[in-house]
């Protein structure tokens, strides 16, 4: 896929990237190399001198392993914001719910959205979703995102790549643009 070229307009979100994702309950992520795909974005970006924005999930849940308190709600070491990126905390799915995100981006003309982070199922998928509904140009390349197993209602085991492809085909098919980091770093002015 060949993106249009991005500028000062486009922002690259990396969102709930914490040392919790690596606890053993997560452990039946897909897309093992996803974390290299941000730093790979986060490098380019850094580069080009274009906005990058770090979103933690502070939990009020102590029970969660990204409690607020926790030993799992640091950013992991290598996607540490540089001096000047903002931090946005969230207590819930959504990046915009309870937070300035959209005020931030609006104050610096940002149009265009690059989401990545964790997971596609959870907080990926309610902040897409409402970016777009905000009138953000949402673009997720999704080999920077990740899925666990689900386990549903009826006990049903649903694996990790079966959930990471049905909500990435149910985000494509309204929410974002689907890409790879590739293809995304080839577009940075």
């Amino acid at each position: 896929m060949t993106l249009a070229k991005f500028g000062k307009e486009t922002a690259l979100i990396v969102l709930d990237v914490q040392k919790a994702i690596d606890d053993p309950k997560w452990a039946s992520k897909n897309n093992p190399g996803y974390v290299e795909k941000i730093v790979d974005l986060l490098t380019a970006f850094r580069a080009a001198k274009l906005p990058v924005i770090h979103i933690r999930h502070d939990e009020p849940n102590p029970a969660s392993t990204y409690h607020k308190d926790g030993p799992g709600n640091a950013l992991k070491p290598e996607v540490a914001p540089l001096p000047g990126e903002p931090v946005i905390a969230k207590n819930v799915n959504c990046a915009f719910i309870g937070t300035d995100l959209e005020k931030h981006l609006c104050d610096q003309g940002i149009t265009r959205l690059v989401f990545t982070g964790v997971v596609i199922h959870n907080s990926m998928d309610a902040s897409i979703r409402v970016a777009h509904c905000l009138g953000f140009d949402v673009i997720l390349p999704v080999d920077t995102t990740t899925a666990i197993d689900v386990l549903d209602a009826k006990g049903v085991r649903h694996e990790a790549q079966t959930v990471f492809d049905l909500f990435a085909a149910v985000l494509a098919s309204e929410y974002c643009v689907l890409s790879s980091s590739k293809d995304v770093i080839s577009a940075l002015a």
